[in-house]
């Protein structure tokens, strides 16, 4: 959904709803842990944002209360929602004087704790969504340096007349989004340093 003005609470919670219904827009689920099919562009965003147990165990906090979503011209809706597979959320995002609202649906939980431990999650674009594609958030204590990474992976391709007519410019806000939720992620970090 694409509007001039900012949508009623109202408005987003009808098209919450009904996205709830709503098929992925694309397949096979899974799409960001692969090499992207035709017509799909892949890119990535990885950053170091702490170092040691403990901030792995708050990045993964973080990440679980969707804080790399949470950005100054980003909303989250519902604004709490439990992070399981299935989950639907919607951003609503101001950008270029417009207001965009997309779902998606959390398609894995990823919890390892053998090698790398890893914590994160991938949700996928539904039907009423301007792209198509698979986004991945993870953050990984890497045993061997105590580092502990954060990185968002995309694979999606335009959906929308819109989103095809302005691909230049959607890719632009795609990799603000990577870059800033890293910092999003990094300052979750930092802010709870002793």
């Amino acid at each position: 959904m694409i509007a001039v003005r900012r949508p009623t609470d109202d408005a987003i919670h009808e098209f919450v709803a009904g996205q709830e219904r709503s098929a992925l827009s694309y397949q096979p689920s899974g799409l960001s842990a692969m090499p992207p099919p035709p017509g799909f562009s892949a890119d990535a965003h990885r950053v170091p944002i702490g170092r040691g147990a403990r901030a792995f165990r708050i990045a993964c906090d973080a990440l679980a209360s969707w804080r790399p979503l949470k950005l100054s011209w980003t909303e989250l809706y519902p604004p709490g929602p439990i992070l399981r597979e299935g989950t639907v959320v919607a951003i609503l995002a101001r950008h270029h004087g417009l207001w965009s609202l997309n779902a998606c649906r959390v398609v894995q939980v990823i919890a390892e704790d053998s090698g790398p431990r890893r914590f994160g999650f991938a949700y996928g674009t539904l039907e009423g969504h301007v792209e198509r594609g698979e986004e991945r958030f993870v953050v990984e204590l890497d045993p061997a340096t105590d580092m502990v990474w954060y990185e968002v992976r995309a694979v999606s391709q335009p959906r929308a007349l819109l989103a095809r007519l302005a691909s230049p410019v959607a890719r632009r806000l795609q990799a603000r989004f990577r870059v800033e939720s890293g910092r999003a992620m990094e300052a979750a970090v930092k802010e709870t340093d002793p």
